[in-house]
């Protein structure tokens, strides 16, 4: 059981409050002195109200360096499931891996997460769905920094008439143009790589621009 403390009338868990307090640390300017923190998100669909996360896969850059060993990948047990999304994630109902309860893994990832600035591809879905989430719990959502590498691709984009900008650009899509390996692709650990790489990538054509710092990748 979680020990759980009242604060502004509310009553919070513990390791919301630690998670919290982590964010009082300054977060440093300069790319190669940030933490990042790559994640994905495998939901039963699409919706904000009615989908569930199946699964949260997350990998931590540091000094532009994907720590692969402090990888982070939690499998959530949920009622809601749909058979015709599974074709995409492939986590099936009753598959043999340990599952903890919503609760639990909003625990580990918090702890996980830090202050560290999220970097995840389409964020606003993932980081709502963790929001959608921790508001199921009465918790307030989420208050990192975060990168979405869909936009961030834009900036990399020379401004001409010539040039049409879709407004959305695919993890498929992205990964091809940059020739990243989609093995494991449709896995919350395999998106977040794919997307550690893409992020890498990205950032390298960005530094040819003099004083890129955080304030100009952040969403």
């Amino acid at each position: 059981m979680f020990k759980f403390l009242r604060k502004n009338n509310k009553v919070l868990p513990d390791f919301w409050n630690s998670y919290v307090a982590t964010l009082a640390i300054p977060t440093a300017q300069e790319l190669d002195k940030i933490s990042f923190v790559v994640l994905d998100t495998e939901t039963t669909g699409f919706d904000y109200e009615k989908d569930r996360m199946l699964c949260i896969g997350a990998l931590q850059l540091v000094n532009q360096t994907i720590e692969i060993k402090k990888g982070f990948e939690i499998y959530i047990h949920q009622d809601v499931y749909k058979k015709e999304s599974a074709k995409i994630h492939g986590i099936l109902k009753n598959e043999a891996v340990t599952k903890v309860s919503e609760l639990e893994a909003l625990k580990v990832f918090l702890n996980y997460l830090g202050n560290n600035v999220i970097v995840a591809h389409h964020a606003y879905f993932d980081i709502t769905m963790i929001n959608r989430a921790l508001a199921r719990h009465g918790m307030p959502p989420l208050k990192n920094k975060n990168i979405d590498t869909s936009n961030l691709y834009k900036k990399t984009l020379i401004k001409s008439n010539l040039i049409t900008r879709k407004s959305q650009y695919s993890l498929d899509e992205l990964a091809d143009k940059y020739n990243i390996s989609k093995k494991d692709r449709h896995t919350a650990i395999g998106d977040a790589y794919i997307t550690a790489i893409l992020f890498l990538k990205i950032l390298t054509k960005l530094k040819d621009k003099k004083g890129i710092r955080l304030k100009d990748l952040l969403n």
